[in-house]
């Protein structure tokens, strides 16, 4: 009897072995100390053959000339030929809210209705997701949870990738409103931000842009009433509604206008200046012909899907790799995106590499997915940069995080908790080269 229960044990402790981590990791205690490493700040800065001091979660010396006591009571991670980033922040994204597309019981990502301003993503966030430890593996440490619909979707938040739940996983709370703007445009809706359809309206259709303009026009005036609402000293009664917009009236939220064409911006635009709110681009695929009026109104830009055709039938066939480069090149502040419902946002900075070939540097590629990302979420202040004060949201890669081929991420910190890198592509590897031996005599097989 007891060989059996030592034996089921055995199986039952290699069966742990097979599974991804699904704890957190534990709060830093002692100090580590980064050496000998290429850091990419994220603000345009490298420093060569850098030390970076990270105690209590929190980014306390970064330079070339940093004392590393001798003590037993420090981690010193020696980086020589390393390269050390921020942590990448991935802007939008239904991480959590969804998990298998095809089975409808893993999908919490939209709620019924074209009006819901009154729908928090953060509470339907699923920090038990298998899709976030395969992020982590490729440096994204945080992510802007977003809600999808029709028109007006809700809030979304930005989480850190290492929590119990998502009390524990909320960084910025409700930080967003996000309206899906209809694509006045007199042809069907499909594809891209609805720019996809082929021929013109079908027989019998009504004109998609007034039916556009009239829904734009309703959402202008639910805000115009929820400004009087908001100005009564006494409610009788409570409008949840109403109430769902006093922060982003206040400036306390950003609208994130979610389109791609000219007109989509320019009604965006008309929209943010009646009501003084702080405008975010979501999609943007033709922001670049109005990147001056962009820079003018101080609205900001997130590039969704760089890898993809062009909206336009006549704009070039590389036009939405050279995009963000138009932005830079205006001034616009703009961040960079993976909206592939595929890769589910792991390939985000490849497509941040794309750019970086197609005529932005490779720290204002970089910064389009740290610091640029941190400045529209509106966390800036605590992420997005290795500087003194910030978070320790650090990544350490054997190559250029930017380059497909050489990037490999060896090292994560969270708040300056050391992550577990461990995910479900690695075990899926790791079980095919047992079972065909694909590695058989290498070193460590």
């Amino acid at each position: 009897m007891k060989k059996i229960l030592f034996a089921a044990l055995i199986g039952l402790s290699y069966s742990l072995m097979a599974q991804e981590t699904v704890l957190p990791a534990k709060a830093q205690t002692d100090p580590i100390y980064i050496i000998n490493a290429t850091i990419h700040t994220g603000n345009g800065t490298v420093i060569e053959k850098g030390t970076i001091r990270v105690e209590g979660g929190m980014i306390m010396a970064v330079g070339n000339d940093i004392p590393v006591p001798r003590s037993a009571n420090i981690q010193v991670v020696d980086a020589a030929g390393k390269h050390v980033y921020p942590g990448l922040i991935l802007p939008t994204s239904a991480l959590g809210l969804v998990e298998i597309s095809a089975v409808r019981a893993t999908q919490d990502a939209r709620e019924i209705g074209d009006f819901n301003p009154s729908v928090r993503s953060l509470v339907a966030y699923n920090s038990d997701s298998k899709v976030i430890n395969t992020l982590r593996s490729n440096g994204i440490l945080l992510a802007n949870v977003v809600p999808q619909g029709n028109f007006v979707a809700g809030t979304s938040s930005v989480v850190q990738l290492d929590a119990w739940n998502w009390e524990d996983a909320a960084y910025q709370s409700d930080a967003g409103m996000h309206v899906y703007f209809p694509s006045l445009m007199p042809r069907p809706s499909g594809g891209r931000g609805g720019m996809g359809g082929f021929g013109g309206p079908q027989p019998g259709a009504g004109d998609p842009v007034k039916e556009g303009l009239d829904k734009i026009e309703s959402f202008k005036q639910f805000l115009r009433e929820a400004k009087a609402y908001h100005a009564m000293p006494v409610h009788e009664q409570t409008n949840l509604k109403f109430e769902a917009v006093k922060k982003l009236l206040n400036k306390q939220q950003k609208l994130y206008v979610h389109g791609n064409t000219v007109k989509q911006i320019l009604a965006a635009l008309d929209f943010a200046q009646e009501f003084g709110v702080d405008l975010v681009i979501v999609g943007g695929s033709e922001s670049y012909q109005v990147a001056d009026l962009l820079k003018k109104y101080n609205v900001s830009v997130i590039l969704q899907q760089s890898h993809s055709l062009p909206t336009a039938e006549d704009d070039d066939v590389d036009q939405p790799y050279k995009t963000a480069a138009a932005l830079q090149k205006a001034g616009v502040l703009f961040s960079i995106s993976d909206d592939d419902s595929q890769t589910r946002g792991r390939n985000l900075a490849f497509n941040a590499g794309t750019a970086a070939a197609y005529g932005l540097s490779k720290e204002e590629a970089l910064a389009a997915i740290t610091l640029n990302a941190a400045k529209i979420m509106g966390v800036a202040d605590r992420t997005g940069s290795i500087e003194v004060g910030k978070d320790a949201n650090i990544v350490v890669s054997e190559g250029d995080i930017l380059d497909m081929k050489s990037s490999n991420v060896t090292m994560a910190l969270i708040q300056g908790r050391q992550i577990d890198l461990t995910d479900k592509h690695k075990l899926l590897n790791r079980r095919f080269e047992e079972k065909y031996e694909i590695n058989k005599g290498k070193k460590g097989f």
